[in-house]
C-alpha cells in the first residue's frame, strides 16, 4: 500500500556536499494499516506462538540456565550483524577471564550487549518505563567499552549519519538530520505510551522497531538497540514473562528482505509488507526457541542418565554436570569453588565426564584446566 504522507525529504549539507535525508511521519501510520483476514490471522498466530514461548518455564526445570545461554546467543547474533566475529564459545571464554579466539574488541562488544540488556530489564523490573531516558541509559551501557566508546554513548547524535555507502550522497539511506532527532524520538516515545491512540502490542513492537531504525538516533549501536527494543517492549507489557524472543537470527538469515521491507516503508509507506515479514519472524523465532528448550531438556536428562550409571562416582559427577549447565565453559578451579567439592573429587568427576563424551578439555595444563560442555554449546549455537 502506497502512502503519500509517510514522511518528508529534506536537503542537508554533510561531508562537504548536499544530500537528501528522510524524516518519518509520527506513528501510527496514516491512513491506518489495511488489516486483511490473512494478516490478522498471522498476527493472531504470532501471539499464540509467543504465549507458548512465554509458558516455556513449565518445560524447563531451571529457566535461568536457558536464559543465561539464550541471552548470550542473541548477543553474539545481534553483534554479528554489525560485523563482529565472536562466537558463543568466545564470549563464554571471555566471561571466564580466558583468552578468546577473536579480537578482544569483538568479544567486549558482545559482552556489552549482554550488560545493556540486563540493565534494561533491571530498570523495567524497578518500574521504570520504556522511554527516551531508558534508551539513552541502555545505549550508554552498550557502548561503554570497545569500538563504540567514542560514539557518544548515552547521547542522541548531534551530527548526520547514513546507512551504506561512503558519504550521504551515495548512501543507501540517510536518516533525519540531527536537529530533527529529538522531535522524532519524542513522537516515538508518545506512540510507545499509546498516544495518540492505543496500538496492539505486537503491531506496536513491529512499527516501533522500524521507526527506530529509520530515525537512527545514535551515532553507533542503532541496530542492536533497535532489536533490543522489540524484546523489552514485549517484556514490559507482559506478553513475554521472560526476555526470550530475539529476532536477530531471522533478520540476519533474511537480511536482504529485512532491509528491503524497511526501505519500502521509507519510500512508499508500505507498512503492510513490513508487518507481514515481522509476524513471520516472530512465529519462526518463537517456535525455534521452544524447540531449542525441548532439546536442551532432552540433552541434560540423557546426560544425567549416563552419569547415574557411574555408580559410586555418580553424585559428584552430577554436581559438576549441574555447574556445567550454568557455565558451559569453565576451569577445574572454578568448579571446585562452585560445587564445594575437593580438587581431587572434581578432577575425578571431570575424568568420568570426559570418558562419557560429555565434557572436552580445552587445555593441556595440569593446573586449573579449562573444560567445555561442547554438546550443550553446539546446541545453543545452532
Amino acid at each position: 500500500m502506497k502512502r503519500e504522507d509517510n514522511g518528508r525529504t529534506v536537503t542537508i549539507s554533510a561531508a562537504g556536499e548536499t544530500a537528501h535525508a528522510f524524516v518519518p511521519a509520527p506513528l501510527p501510520p496514516r491512513p491506518p494499516i489495511a488489516w486483511t483476514s490473512e494478516r490478522q490471522e498471522r498476527f493472531d498466530e504470532a501471539l499464540i506462538t509467543l504465549g507458548r514461548l512465554s509458558g516455556i518455564s513449565g518445560l524447563l526445570p531451571d529457566l535461568s540456565l536457558f536464559l543465561y545461554m539464550y541471552v548470550r546467543k542473541e548477543a553474539v547474533l545481534s553483534s554479528r550483524i554489525e560485523g563482529t566475529q565472536s562466537s558463543l564459545s568466545d564470549l563464554l571464554l571471555f566471561e571466564e577471564d580466558q583468552q578468546p579466539g577473536v579480537p578482544l574488541d569483538d568479544v567486549r562488544e558482545v559482552s556489552q550487549y549482554v550488560a545493556a540488556l540486563e540493565h534494561g530489564l533491571r530498570r523495567l523490573n524497578e518500574g521504570f518505563p520504556l522511554s527516551l531516558r531508558l534508551f539513552r541509559e541502555i545505549h550508554g551501557v552498550l557502548l561503554d567499552q570497545g569500538r563504540g566508546s567514542q560514539a557518544m554513548p548515552g547521547e542522541f547524535r548531534r551530527s548526520q549519519n547514513w546507512i551504506g555507502g561512503t558519504r550521504p550522497s551515495n548512501a543507501a539511506f540517510v536518516p533525519p538530520p540531527a536537529n530533527e532527532v529529538a522531535a522524532c524520538m519524542t513522537d516515538l516515545e508518545r506512540f510507545l505510551h499509546d498516544e495518540p491512540e492505543p496500538t496492539p502490542i505486537l503491531v506496536k513492537a513491529a512499527l516501533a522497531h522500524a521507526q527506530f531504525e529509520t530515525i537512527h538516533p545514535f551515532l553507533d549501536g542503532n541496530g542492536r538497540l533497535g532489536r533490543l527494543l522489540i524484546t523489552l517492549l514485549l517484556y514490559e507489557r507482559g506478553v513475554l514473562r521472560e526476555p526470550i524472543l530475539y529476532l536477530s537470527l531471522y533478520f540476519n538469515q533474511h537480511r536482504s528482505t529485512y532491509y528491503e521491507r524497511l526501505n519500502d516503508v521509507r519510500r512508499t509507506g508500505d507498512w503492510e509488507a513490513w508487518l507481514d515479514f515481522f509476524a513471520e519472524a516472530v512465529i519462526v523465532t518463537a517456535n525455534e526457541a521452544v524447540d531449542t528448550a525441548r532439546k536442551l531438556v532432552e540433552l541434560a536428562n540423557r546426560h544425567r542418565d549416563e552419569i547415574r550409571g557411574l555408580g559410586r562416582a555418580a553424585p559428584s559427577a552430577l554436581q559438576v554436570h549441574e555447574v556445567l549447565l550454568q557455565r558451559p565453559i569453565t576451569t577445574s578451579g572454578a568448579l571446585v569453588e562452585r560445587t564445594g567439592l575437593t580438587a581431587t573429587t572434581v578432577n575425578n568427576a571431570l575424568g568420568h565426564l570426559q570418558s562419557l563424551g560429555i565434557v572436552k578439555e580445552l587445555t593441556a595444563k595440569k593446573r586449573n584446566r579449562l573444560f567445555s560442555y561442547a554438546t550443550y554449546i553446539d546446541l545453543m549455537s545452532g
